[in-house]
């Protein structure tokens, strides 16, 4: 009986010191144009996942637009609210560039600067088969990091990528109407 006991609570302790990545696999972005649903690999990219999922449940992605949209490459988001005020981070991560995820349409990576390591919250879903951001070939030779794709909503992607856009101010291909990101939700 008292070994039971110990090995539920063992168990229970797994559980609970489990990664987030191993128990929330899929976010839901409920936007203004529709709801698109992301899987994330959090086997293969799994700094990325965690980092990504941290977000989501700090409320950070909640409020924020796709303030960069090419038609024909990718929309990106998470950085930004609807008067272009950019929102506060924290550090940035490693980046995980060689798990073996593609920059295919549908696939979702992280946005980054120059300096390879510099991913924070920002994210962008590729509109085409970006394969010069693939590690092997690009430019720098680090690539983006991709942790997952698309799932439910291309449609939305694909209704997203067609809004037109503007500069404001130091921003380019700003959507000219905001597309908001309502609410970020993690999803069994």
């Amino acid at each position: 009986m008292i070994s039971r006991t110990w090995a539920a609570l063992a168990l229970a302790a797994v559980v609970i010191a489990a990664p987030l990545s191993a128990t929330a696999q899929k976010v839901r972005f409920a936007t203004s144009e529709g709801d698109i649903v992301l899987q994330l690999d959090p086997a293969k990219a799994p700094k990325t996942v965690d980092n990504f999922v941290a977000y989501v449940k700090g409320g950070h992605y909640d409020g924020t637009i796709f303030h960069r949209v090419i038609d024909g490459f990718m929309i990106q988001g998470g950085g930004f609210d609807k008067d272009m005020k950019e929102k506060k981070t924290g550090a940035p991560i490693a980046l995980e560039n060689r798990s073996g995820l593609r920059n295919e349409r549908g696939s979702i990576a992280m946005a980054r600067t120059m300096d390879p390591n510099s991913a924070t919250a920002q994210f962008f879903v590729n509109l085409s088969n970006n394969a010069f951001l693939d590690p092997a070939n690009s430019r720098d030779g680090n690539g983006y990091a991709v942790f997952g794709k698309v799932v439910e909503g291309m449609d939305v992607v694909d209704r997203i990528k067609g809004v037109p856009t503007t500069t404001k101010g130091p921003h380019q291909n700003v959507p000219a109407t905001p597309v908001l990101i309502k609410k970020a939700t993690l999803e069994p």
